[in-house]
Parts: structure tokens; sequence; C-alpha cells
């Protein structure tokens, strides 16, 4: 196989009408394909925040004067479909996101001043939507050798049964408002056992887990602590769900995508040869205006809509 005249090639990127001539031949291909899906803007509203040092926290909240949430991040997702009953080819999808959000605490000092605690936390959402994923009656068995450096024999494990695959995307959240709440009426305990969590959740929070000597500045060496406050948060979500299933597709080919364009090395021989290609960030010394911000005026004019109506 020759690749020398690229010029001919169709390569990557828009057709024109010349390029459906080159059609080679067509190709059976083993994709995912999605068979249904729904896109989500959520307002998750004051959900209360959970944390794993409870205890350790909740002096921190009883002696807090505001709380703001700096960031939130998804950083699990789990989902289970079930098959919707006398409704052939629906599914239930439920999922549930494990989003972590970063809390600043502005707390006062036994002996003056204020101090900021920045303390982790993590907010559960659930929800259940109905797709289509259509049926099958067929089990995929996947082939493998278990170490290539030993002379066993080939293993076949179950790779899927006649479900559908949930496959949910999730933009960055937005945290939207975080304030703490006085409990009046009754008392209560917002305690979770972070056992049951999935591993990398419980792991995310110890990667910027806060000083206990935060705590006695704040609140004394007294161990003795009652909730009458709680941390409660707004978050806005975007997330698209969907119901894929493996299948063979026949579609038309040009040809093998070989890239056109030659790799940049960077090695000790020539590190300052590729940073002379680097431009310089102008933009991150001056940051640049309103007017010259992408689609700042134009959000600024709807903003200013909305708030005349």
């Amino acid at each position: 196989m020759s690749f020398d005249n690229d010029n001919d090639r169709v390569v990557s990127g828009l057709l024109c009408d010349k390029d459906i001539a080159k059609v080679r031949e067509a190709v059976c291909i083993q994709v995912e394909k999605v068979y249904d899906s729904c896109k989500e803007k959520d307002c998750i509203e004051d959900v209360k925040v959970l944390f794993k040092h409870y205890h350790k926290v909740q002096k921190i909240i009883n002696n807090s004067i505001n709380v703001k949430c700096k960031k939130a991040e998804v950083i699990d997702v789990y989902a289970d479909v079930e098959p919707v009953p006398f409704k052939r080819g629906f599914f239930t999808v439920d999922v549930k996101f494990f989003i972590k959000v970063t809390l600043d605490f502005f707390v006062s000092r036994l002996r003056g001043g204020t101090k900021i605690c920045t303390i982790p936390g993590i907010v559960l959402f659930d929800k259940k939507v109905i797709l289509f994923g259509s049926e099958g009656n067929i089990k995929i068995f996947k082939s493998h050798f278990t170490d290539p450096c030993y002379d066993v024999p080939i293993k076949s494990a179950l790779q899927q049964d006649n479900q559908p695959i949930a496959k949910v995307e999730v933009a960055e959240p937005i945290a939207l408002n975080a304030k703490i709440q006085d409990l009046m009426d009754k008392c209560f305990e917002d305690t979770c056992c972070f056992d049951q969590f999935p591993r990398g959740v419980a792991e995310a929070l110890d990667a910027d887990n806060f000083d206990d000597s935060d705590i006695v500045e704040i609140a004394g060496e007294d161990e003795r602590c009652y909730p009458t406050r709680r941390v409660v948060v707004t978050i806005g979500l975007f997330s698209i769900i969907k119901l894929v299933r493996d299948v063979q597709l026949l579609i038309p080919a040009f040809d093998f995508c070989v890239p056109k364009k030659k790799c940049i090395a960077s090695t000790e021989e020539n590190p300052c040869e590729l940073f002379e290609t680097i431009e310089f960030p102008v933009d991150e010394f001056f940051p640049p205006q309103k007017f010259d911000f992408p689609r700042a005026l134009e959000e600024e004019a709807v903003m200013q809509r909305k708030a005349e109506e």
C-alpha cells in the first residue's frame, strides 16, 4: 500500500461533491449505536451536603457566619437499567450522581477576627428516565489472553447480556448558591456511611481535607457538639443520558485513515526550538475587555432583557 500521493486522498473533515465518487468499499464495523437519548437541565435546589468527618465539621457549621460554594465537580455516576413492565423495548435508567462540592466557611475565632475554612463535601442526586432500548436475545462473549507472557489457553468472559448499556455525559456543574439553615423544630443527623460509597468518592474528600486545628481555634476543645444547623447548596447540572447497543453497521469507506501531519518531537536537543513555536500568551497578562470577550455583549443584553421583564 502506497501513500505517496496524498493530494487525491480523502481526509477527515468536510466533504465535497467530488469526494463522494471516491468511495472504495462498504465496510462492516462493530460500534455502539445510540437507540435513544435525552438531555436534561437540572437545578438541584437546597440539597444537603454530606461530610466525611461529620462531628468535626458540625462545630464549624454551628459557628459559621456565612458559607460559599467555590466549586462543584461530578466525580462518579452510577446507572442501572431495568425493563419497563408491559412496555416492550423501553427501559428505566436510574442514575445516581456523586457531586463533590468545595465550601468556604467564614467563621469567627474565639480570640477575635474571622477565618476561612475550606472543607469538601458530597452531594447526592438521583434521577430516573425512560428510554427506548429495543430488544435483544443474545449474550456476547469476548475471548482474550490472560497474560501474553505465559502459554495459557484463551478464556472467554461474558461481556454483555441482552440489556442495553446506559451512558451518561455530564458537563461541569455550576455552583449556584450555598447557605446555612437553622433548625428550630427538631434535631437531625446528617451523617452518612462513607464506607458504602464508591472508593473513588471517599478518596476524593481525603485529598483536600481540612486541618483539625481549625476546630479548636473556632469552637474550643469541648467535644460536645449538637447539630443545630446544616449546609445546603444549589447546583445547576447539564447531562445527556443514552441507551446504546453493540451492533454491526455497514458504512461507506474511502480508505485507511492515515495521518498527514508529522509529529513534533520534544527532545533534550531542541527544547528551545519547540518553545519558540509557542505564541506569547498576551491574554494571560492582559485579560480581554468586554467587547473583545466572546459573546459577552450578547449575554449582557439577554440578562438586561430578563431584568426588565
